[in-house]
């Protein structure tokens, strides 16, 4: 497999992450807590296709749980959060608890557990693959929250709504 294949492949891997960014990034987060979040991201990125490699297979044998219901359970749960936040009264910047950072992390890479659950039967390269996984998800991460703190600036709190809309909306997407 070549290494433009990967590339794309951690780029579509991504995406999910800069769409959820983008919503994530209304709450007009600090500087600080965004730079933190896009690191989880990339971390996640970086362990979850290794992990889905060597031992995803076994797990999903033993416990055959459809990882896109963990995943709109954690958007929901985030959404529905965003949405009664924007009903505060708040001047000040969001300041993210490590939990969320977490399960956000999680969240936008599952797929890239089971993406390592077939690059077993496409490369024997995994390191490399997650390097680049965790590259391209940490920049997108990065991205969407800066674009969203843009969006944020400029409509107010009704772009807190729509993110939090935006995220429920998507974990449903994902039971279908």
């Amino acid at each position: 497999m070549s290494i433009w294949i990967i590339f794309i492949i951690g780029v579509s891997l991504s995406m999910d992450a800069f769409s959820l960014s983008l919503a994530y990034g209304t709450l007009d987060l600090k500087e600080k807590d965004m730079d933190i979040l896009s690191i989880i991201v990339g971390i996640y990125h970086f362990v979850m296709p290794l992990l889905g490699g060597f031992i995803g297979a076994i797990i999903l044998k033993w416990f055959p749980i459809n990882p896109d219901i963990i995943v709109f359970v954690v958007l929901s749960f985030i959404g529905l959060q965003m949405i009664i936040e924007s009903r505060k009264e708040q001047d000040d910047i969001k300041k993210l608890t490590i939990i969320e950072m977490l399960c956000f992390g999680l969240a936008v890479s599952i797929d890239s557990f089971s993406v390592g659950i077939g690059l077993n039967m496409m490369t024997s390269y995994y390191f490399i693959c997650a390097v680049l996984f965790a590259f391209t998800s940490f920049a997108f991460t990065f991205l969407g929250l800066h674009l969203g703190k843009k969006v944020h600036q400029k409509l107010g709190k009704i772009s807190i709504v729509i993110g939090g809309t935006v995220l429920v909306l998507l974990g449903f997407l994902y039971l279908f």
